[in-house]
């Protein structure tokens, strides 16, 4: 039985539209001085306000040190803040400046903008399926 060519692969589509995501939204918040990372993490604090460093890991499925990486950063420009002590055990809860808030919502901008160029062509209907047939992979994967 032979397979489908490389490039009408799901998986390889899948990839593909990833990394185009990644690269236009990469060039779009550069002139905010923000990289993908960085904005994932601001995402994911404006989700979960006050997370630790290791649930901001999980959640935006980068390495601890990965994300202590990204953490410097954003703290060194003003974006977050890390709590001196933790309110209990040893996770110390990061949060959004306003700083760090502004860049946020000027990032989402760009990003929403990015995300209806990708999704231009299709109706509403086509939309909704498409977001129902990924989570539907990404289920049947975990």
């Amino acid at each position: 039985m032979s397979s489908a060519p490389t490039g009408d692969r799901p998986g390889y589509l899948i990839k593909r539209a990833q990394q185009a995501l990644n690269q236009t939204c990469t060039d779009r918040l550069r002139p905010l001085e923000l990289s993908m990372s960085q904005y994932a993490v601001l995402r994911a604090l404006d989700d979960h306000p006050g997370a630790s460093s290791a649930e901001l890991a999980r959640i935006t499925f980068v390495t601890r040190q990965s994300l202590r990486d990204v953490l410097g950063g954003l703290q060194s420009a003003g974006l977050v803040a890390v709590a001196e002590q933790a309110p209990s055990g040893r996770a110390r809860p990061v949060t959004l400046t306003p700083t760090g808030r502004a860049r946020l919502d000027a990032a989402e901008d760009l990003i929403t903008q990015v995300e209806a160029q990708m999704l231009g062509t299709l109706s509403a209907d086509q939309r909704r399926y498409l977001a129902e047939l990924l989570r539907t992979c990404v289920g049947n994967l975990t």
